[in-house]
């Protein structure tokens, strides 16, 4: 192995992954804070609650991903001011696209309780959390284009940094809010809106800081120029398909699982959280890709590029190997830690060999989404979604739950990420490599 390359791609992933692994704890202490309250319908709410926002804001993931995979390739073709004016539009899609939110945001409530389709409680404790994590929407967005394009300049030292103390601080005033302050539901909505602006004013802070200076009067023309945004707009409108389709999965996941029962939605809620772990830790490999692969994509280095993608690949597959030991023997004491609801511990406890399988299986397509991001091959990446989502998903949900109940769920779930990654691996010749 390429001693250089290594290096630069752990230079990336590390902080990456550092980084990753502190966006699983807000959802686990959110998690963790409503398992000990008096009834497993807190449990059942908050997931409902971070499913709303995950549709929401995933959807606008694009402002993350295409910015990374755009701003990379501007940086190895040499071009600095395009870089900027990459971030000032990305900057102003995150703020009408909060403005948005906040105009349709009784409507989307509506929509979301509708679809949920769940029992009065629960729906009184998803409006309260709500009505409250809405007002984050502008500093969240915004956040997305300043990381995605720190990770374009090949910089992941300063998205560490920014993610870690959002993150910690939502822990830490989450926990403050709902045990000191008796918030519950409310307090863990507000804990995550003050750290979502202080994540904000820390980017402008750096950008300030380490950017500045580069900045040219000839990078503020142009901004607005109709080819480049419609090249950022195609881009990023493929991602948005392809993101939707993914949170599609995971809310329908979540959806039906309620459907089983209080207490299965209840303690499937819980797993996803196993689920979350891996997928940010290995996903610090993904996003190394996905600036790595554009900037040797953007200088026409193919040899280089492969090397990168092969690298990347043994990387993810060694902490996908050590996240399924970890779950295969501390899977109940991670349960014991999220919930002290006894019930929902021993269902839980059926399906984790679920869990120890996914680490392994969902490498391939998170390393592949980095590299298609990264080369800007977003219509191979949201046809793959497509056809994971539409033709597998779906068709062997309905088939296999009337006969396995919550496994058959679990098994389509783990079908969906196998055809995610075979369907990627046929066609990345075509889409990759052919056209460095």
């Amino acid at each position: 192995m390429s001693k250089t390359l290594n290096k630069e791609i752990l230079r990336l992933a590390i902080p990456n992954i550092l980084a990753n692994l502190s966006v699983p704890l807000i959802s686990v202490v959110d998690v963790a804070l409503m398992g000990h309250l008096s009834s497993e319908t807190y449990i059942l709410a908050i997931g409902f609650g971070v499913t709303i926002f995950n549709f929401v804001y995933w959807g606008f993931g694009f402002l993350r991903m295409g910015m990374t995979g755009l701003t990379a390739q501007e940086v190895g073709k040499g071009d600095v001011d395009e870089s900027y004016r990459l971030l000032f539009r990305g900057l102003i899609i995150a703020f009408l696209g909060a403005l948005l939110l906040f105009v349709f945001k009784d409507y989307l409530l509506q929509l979301s309780l509708y679809l949920i389709d769940s029992n009065e409680q629960v729906n009184t404790q998803i409006t309260t959390y709500f009505n409250v994590r809405i007002f984050a929407a502008p500093a969240t967005l915004g956040l997305y284009a300043f990381i995605g394009w720190f990770l374009g300049k090949q910089n992941a030292t300063i998205p560490m940094i920014i993610t870690i103390a959002v993150n910690v601080f939502n822990a830490v005033l989450s926990y403050y809010l709902v045990v000191n302050v008796q918030m519950n539901t409310s307090g863990v909505a507000l804990g995550t809106v003050m750290a979502q602006y202080i994540g904000l004013f820390m980017a402008v802070v750096f950008f300030l800081i380490n950017y500045k200076k580069e900045l040219t009067a000839q990078a503020l023309q142009n901004i607005l120029e109709l080819i480049a945004l419609r090249k950022f707009i195609g881009v990023n409108s493929d991602i948005i398909i392809r993101t939707l389709c993914l949170i599609f999965v995971l809310s329908f996941f979540k959806v039906m699982s309620a459907k089983e029962g209080v207490i299965i939605g209840a303690a499937n809620v819980l797993l996803l959280e196993f689920m979350t772990i891996a997928a940010y830790g290995i996903d610090g490999f993904a996003f190394a890709v996905e600036a790595i692969s554009g900037k040797y994509f953007g200088a026409k280095d193919k040899l280089n590029l492969s090397k990168a993608i092969r690298y990347c690949f043994y990387w993810g597959f060694v902490f996908g190997g050590l996240y399924a030991v970890a779950f295969l023997f501390f899977g109940v004491d991670i349960l014991e830690v999220l919930t002290s609801q006894q019930e929902v511990i021993r269902v839980a406890k059926d399906y984790l060999v679920w869990l120890v399988l996914f680490p392994l299986l969902s490498v391939v397509p998170f390393i592949w989404d980095g590299v298609f991001i990264g080369v800007t091959a977003s219509k191979a990446m949201r046809n793959t979604m497509l056809f994971s989502t539409f033709i597998i998903f779906l068709p062997t949900f309905y088939f296999l739950q009337n006969y396995f109940g919550n496994h058959g769920i679990w098994l389509a779930f783990t079908l969906f990420t196998l055809a995610r990654g075979i369907s990627q691996s046929v066609l990345v010749k075509k889409v990759v490599y052919d056209r460095v």
